[in-house]
């Protein structure tokens, strides 16, 4: 039997990219999978349904269930009846992999308040929305008595750990759904709801990468790399909770939040600055930037370290 077999998903932003992927993945594992995705161009414009109902194709050509969904994740009610949607389609729901986004790039000085707000509002409110509704469901369930095993899986990015030029409102809103994925975490522990979060590396829209090589053998940045983890974090069983995991290529990262890197006391009490001028400095911390990381771990893939 498939490892998702009786399970339904919803997989937002589904119509093309890593989304596609994942709803392929998830149905190609048993699960029925509401495919959402309102069909926008890459800065957020324009709608249609043709990507998604594309996908359903797909899943009910290899024999799997699938329903279209249009409906705008950054909207409230509309994430509401996202999952009323997916409840009355296939009788339940366990599964919410959060996905959709939207690029907006600009410097700070050259970003326009609409420019900020239509990022925060996909990636963070369209994370938020659904994830809000699908919590009051599983909570009633559970307060009704029925056995709850439901899986949450954010998508956050390396640019939310590091920051990326040019990139303030995606890289604020992917890590605050760190933190989200950690409140989701604590409060959905009562009631059989697991939280965790996803940093992939992968040739998408948002990212502009290259075309796939040419080259035969393993992509290391075809977006179906990142899918199974989706679907092993989907299934009913999986001990994964409050976890973050970045994947690039055939390369699984298990990250942690911020830890401590320098423990002071003031043997004198309160700080002073002359205090702070003799301790602080050598004790900073540097980062490298996204394109370094990305760079390291292309050349362990490369490597095969």
């Amino acid at each position: 039997m498939a490892r998702l077999t009786g399970r339904v998903a919803i997989v937002t932003g589904a119509g093309r990219g890593l989304g596609r992927a994942h709803a392929l993945c998830l149905a190609a594992e048993g699960a029925a999978v509401v495919v959402n995705d309102v069909g926008a161009e890459l800065d957020g414009r324009g709608r249609t349904l043709t990507p998604a109902e594309e996908v359903v194709a797909e899943i009910r050509a290899a024999g799997g269930r699938g329903a279209v969904s249009g409906h705008d994740v950054s909207d409230w009610d509309d994430a509401g009846r996202l999952v009323e949607f997916a409840v009355a389609t296939f009788g339940d729901l366990h599964v919410l992999v959060n996905n959709a986004g939207i690029l907006r790039d600009r410097t700070m000085p050259n970003m326009t308040e609409e420019d900020w707000d239509a990022v925060i509002r996909v990636h963070l409110k369209g994370h938020a929305a659904p994830t809000r509704h699908a919590m009051a469901y599983w909570r009633d369930r559970a307060k009704g008595g029925q056995a709850v095993q439901a899986s949450v899986v954010h998508t956050s990015s390396i640019a939310g750990y590091l920051g990326s030029f040019g990139q303030a409102n995606y890289s604020a809103a992917k890590l605050a759904v760190v933190a989200l994925s950690r409140v989701i975490q604590l409060e959905g522990a009562r009631y059989g709801v697991r939280s965790n979060v996803i940093s992939p590396s992968a040739r998408t829209r948002l990212t502009g990468g290259a075309p796939p090589s040419s080259t035969p053998g393993f992509d290391p940045r075809d977006p179906t790399n990142v899918s199974p983890l989706v679907a092993w974090l989907a299934a009913a069983d999986c001990p994964a909770n409050g976890q973050y995991f970045q994947v690039y290529g055939s390369r699984l990262l298990v990250l942690s939040l911020p830890p401590i890197v320098h423990d002071l006391l003031n043997a004198g009490g309160r700080w002073t600055l002359e205090d702070l001028d003799r301790e602080l400095p050598s004790r900073l911390v540097s980062y490298p930037t996204v394109d370094q990381v990305l760079e390291d771990l292309r050349g362990r893939q490369a490597a095969g370290t």
